[in-house]
């Protein structure tokens, strides 16, 4: 069984992508093959690469945290990444790493500019809405292109020059004596920020930044058959990327509102009623509600209680990853019968009367048959 990721990482469940972030580097560092002299460093190099790759990634950290590894099965490693954000967050640190003890994959290179980072808001639907969808407004706050240099952070009319410090490149570099022998440090140009330019006139409105943090209004559309916790991605509506760069996301986690009869199992609306012993022995019919409003259900004469009756088609839709929808589940109705507490004098006349003819003879159950056995087999998901 694989080890915990945050076990791996050395990380609380609740911790920050920058502690996580900073825990992975810690142990590059200390675990990389070419460096380590530990027996195991390349098994627990490639196991803190798998955790760091599902950690940094906000989707699969969310899968991870609700399914465990099996809901991010085939994600570990290195093969596993897709273009995710959390593989994007690997390799510049896997390319720092081999900056800082001697490598040159990214000699001469200046950084890009980063791309903005992701934001998260909470809506919260009523049951109904979670079972037809809707259209939600959600307010947030980010970070957006400042309007008066464009985003480029300088004054209008101004251009970048190339950075005196680091002469363009974007980065320092230092000679270091380590144990392995001289090696070459890079780092970051503390002038330029790593771009390789600078702005001698910063504009006035963002002073340099590029980027205005501001209230922000969205019509989204959360699909029908949402439920508690699913997170709905909006692509490039996060805050706006530095200089240009491409934005981040804007994800929406869903809060249901608790139902006042209606609750959920998986695709299936339960709802719990009571009938009194005179409807369960002769039968009735009665009016009970869906959500697509209320429906008259028949109560068959000799109804027990525990008894479970199916409504195709009155449950959830069920929401793929994409989406879309594969039909509805259904609702089922699970019914108690109700013995009255307090008789008035004519009810308790009659009942003593009915009671002369059933006798008093107590029947055990045999095994299988009895009420447990069908409550059990009702929460193992069969039908009564």
């Amino acid at each position: 069984m694989a080890r915990d990721y945050y076990e791996v990482l050395g990380v609380q469940k609740g911790a920050t992508k920058e502690e996580i972030k900073k825990a992975f580097r810690k142990l590059a560092r200390e675990y990389h093959p070419d460096v380590s002299k530990h027996e195991q460093a390349e098994d627990k190099f490639k196991e803190i690469n798998e955790a760091y790759e599902v950690l940094s990634d906000d989707e699969k950290r969310s899968r991870y945290d609700r399914f465990g590894a099996a809901g991010v099965s085939g994600a570990g490693g290195f093969g596993g990444a897709q273009g995710g954000a959390g593989f994007g967050g690997f390799e510049e640190i896997f390319e720092e790493f081999f900056n800082n003890f001697g490598g040159n994959r990214q000699a001469g290179r200046r950084r890009g500019p980063r791309p903005g980072s992701d934001r998260r808001v909470n809506t919260s639907v009523t049951f109904e809405e979670a079972v037809f969808g809707v259209e939600k407004q959600i307010d947030f706050d980010r970070f957006e292109a400042c309007e008066t240099c464009s985003g480029s952070g300088a004054e209008p009319g101004t251009t970048p020059t190339r950075c005196p410090e680091c002469k363009g490149t974007g980065e320092i570099r230092q000679v270091q004596q380590t144990f392995l022998g001289a090696m070459v440090r890079a780092t970051p140009c503390p002038r330029c920020g790593g771009r390789g330019e600078i702005n001698p006139s910063p504009c006035r409105t963002c002073t340099g930044s590029g980027l205005l943090r501001k209230h922000a209004i969205l019509n989204v559309q959360i699909p029908p058959g949402v439920r508690e916790g699913l997170q709905i991605q909006i692509k490039g509506e996060g805050d706006a990327g530095e200089y240009g760069a491409p934005a981040g996301n804007l994800y929406v986690i869903i809060d249901v509102k608790e139902h006042k009869f209606f609750k959920r199992k998986d695709s299936d609306i339960i709802l719990d009623v009571t009938v009194n012993v005179a409807q369960a022995a002769l039968g009735d019919k009665v009016v009970i509600p869906t959500v697509d409003g209320d429906v008259e259900l028949n109560i068959p004469a000799g109804t027990q209680t525990g008894k479970v009756f199916r409504l195709r088609g009155k449950g959830i839709p069920r929401l793929r990853s994409d989406g879309s929808n594969t039909g509805r589940g259904d609702q089922l109705v699970y019914v108690q019968v109700i013995v009255p507490n307090t008789l008035t004098p004519e009810q308790r006349e009659l009942f003593e009367k009915l009671a002369t003819t059933f006798g008093k003879e107590v029947q055990p159950q045999q095994n299988g048959r009895g009420f447990f056995d069908r409550m059990m087999g009702l929460f193992g998901g069969d039908q009564a």
